[in-house]
C-alpha cells in the first residue's frame, strides 16, 4: 500500500510538512510505503475550464507547463492521500486549490480515478480559519467518491513560528490518531 502527502505551504520545512511528518510517521509504522511531495512554491496553474481531459481521456490534463500531471499520477497510482495546507485568510493556499480543481477534474472525466481510495486534510494554523480549510479539501475527496477517516479532533495544528506545532499537544495526538486510523482503513480495504 502507497500514501502520498501534498504539503501545499510554499515552506518546505514549516508547520505543514511537519504535522504531514506527523500522520506519515504512523502510516510507516504500520508498514505502509509514503511519499511527502512538496507543491507549494512550485508552478501549478488554476482550473482553465478547457476540458480537454474530457474529449482526451488519458488520464491528464492539457496543460503541460505545470507540476499537475505529475502529481495527478501519483494521486491514480496512490491507495491513500493526504493534502495538507497552511491557513491563508481562512482558506487553502492557491497551489492546493489548483491540485484539486484539476486532479478532480481529470478524474472525474476519466471515470474516477480516485474513487474508493482513502483521503485525509492535515491544516497548519496560527489562530482561526482552519475549518474553512479542512472543509474545502475533504468536499474534493467526498466530490470525488474517496473515503475519509476521522481522527480525534479536526485534523489541524495551532502555530504561528517554524516548528510551533510541535508544542501544540493536541495538534500532534490528532495528527498521530489520523495516521493510525488512516492505516487501519487501507488495510481493511485491502483485506
Amino acid at each position: 500500500m502507497r500514501v502520498i502527502a501534498f504539503n501545499g505551504s510554499p515552506r518546505k520545512d514549516g508547520n505543514t510538512a511537519l504535522l504531514l511528518s506527523y500522520v506519515l510517521g504512523e502510516l510507516q509504522e504500520q508498514g505502509i510505503e509514503t511519499e511527502l511531495y512538496q507543491l507549494g512554491g512550485r508552478k501549478i496553474r488554476g482550473f482553465r475550464a478547457c476540458y480537454k481531459c474530457r474529449e482526451n481521456k488519458d488520464r491528464r490534463c492539457a496543460v503541460q507547463d505545470d507540476v499537475l500531471n505529475e502529481c495527478a499520477e501519483k494521486m491514480f497510482a496512490a491507495d491513500g492521500i493526504v493534502i495538507g495546507s497552511p491557513t491563508y485568510f481562512a482558506d487553502l493556499t492557491a497551489e492546493t486549490k489548483a491540485l484539486i480543481d484539476r486532479a478532480g477534474f481529470v478524474s472525474g472525466a476519466n471515470g474516477g480515478l480516485l474513487k474508493r481510495k482513502v483521503g485525509a486534510a492535515v491544516v497548519a494554523v496560527r489562530r482561526a480559519g482552519s475549518i474553512h480549510v479542512f472543509d474545502s479539501i475533504n468536499h474534493f475527496f467526498l466530490i470525488t467518491q474517496m473515503i475519509v477517516p476521522g481522527s480525534s479532533y479536526w485534523n489541524m495544528g495551532i502555530g504561528l513560528g517554524k516548528g510551533e506545532v510541535s508544542a501544540d499537544e493536541e495538534g500532534v495526538r490528532t495528527m498521530k490518531t489520523l495516521g493510525q486510523n488512516m492505516a487501519w482503513l487501507l488495510k481493511r480495504l485491502h483485506e
